[in-house]
């Protein structure tokens, strides 16, 4: 991310790294879907997200790292939605805040000086290694790992915060990979579709297409 003045202070696992400049991924799943962020300093911020409707006895959520009675749960819906300019028809979600995704692997390279607004920066980078083995319960019944022409839905994004004359800009400037079309991470349905190919990178035939002729300049 090219960043010229690198800020990040929040350094406590899943602190709120969203009310700093940070990179966002969601997984959607089968009736849930998966919240990642992560900041320069390498914090990360993770919930696992299941539609209220879908939270019952006897179903594939009953599991003890699901019980809304005995973990570190939230609720997203209703109020929360109005202040993200929209209410997903589909109503509330059962955050769990304490949900640590399984293999999870981060690192982060900082191009410049943190925290340092006396020099100018380049920028910073984050990888993040999500585990086929940590995906089976937003898999549901897909396999895992998927299939050659399986398509998941998945949404790529990175917020900043900006001061303006001393004053935060708000809301958080943020770009996504596709157009949400409101302020609002939190929609599966515009989250960007992702397609599993068994091929490898560069493995594509040459379908043998070529730029297309111009014609002869015109004086």
């Amino acid at each position: 991310m090219s960043e010229p003045n690198i800020q990040a202070k929040l350094a406590e696992r899943d602190a709120l790294v969203w009310t700093e400049n940070d990179v966002e991924i969601f997984i959607g799943g089968e009736d849930c879907y998966y919240e990642f962020e992560i900041n320069a300093l390498g914090t990360v911020y993770e919930v696992f997200y299941i539609w209220q409707d879908a939270l019952k006895k006897g179903s594939r959520f009953d599991l003890p790292e699901f019980d809304p009675l005995k973990r570190r749960v939230d609720v997203l819906g209703g109020f929360q939605d109005a202040m993200r300019y929209g209410k997903h028809p589909r109503g509330a979600r059962w955050a769990f805040m304490d949900w640590d995704m399984p293999g999870l692997r981060t690192a982060v390279q900082v191009q410049g000086t943190l925290n340092d607004p006396a020099d100018i920066d380049d920028g910073w980078t984050a990888e993040i290694a999500f585990p086929w083995r940590g995906m089976k319960q937003l898999a549901g019944s897909r396999p895992v790992p998927p299939r050659d022409g399986d398509v998941w839905r998945m949404d790529f994004s990175r917020f900043e915060l900006l001061e303006n004359c001393g004053v935060t800009v708000e809301p958080h400037p943020g770009w996504a990979l596709n157009k949400h079309g409101v302020y609002d991470s939190h929609i599966p349905e515009c989250f960007s579709f992702v397609h599993f190919s068994g091929l490898r990178a560069g493995d594509l035939p040459d379908s043998g297409a070529r730029p297309p002729k111009r014609g002869p300049k015109k004086p």
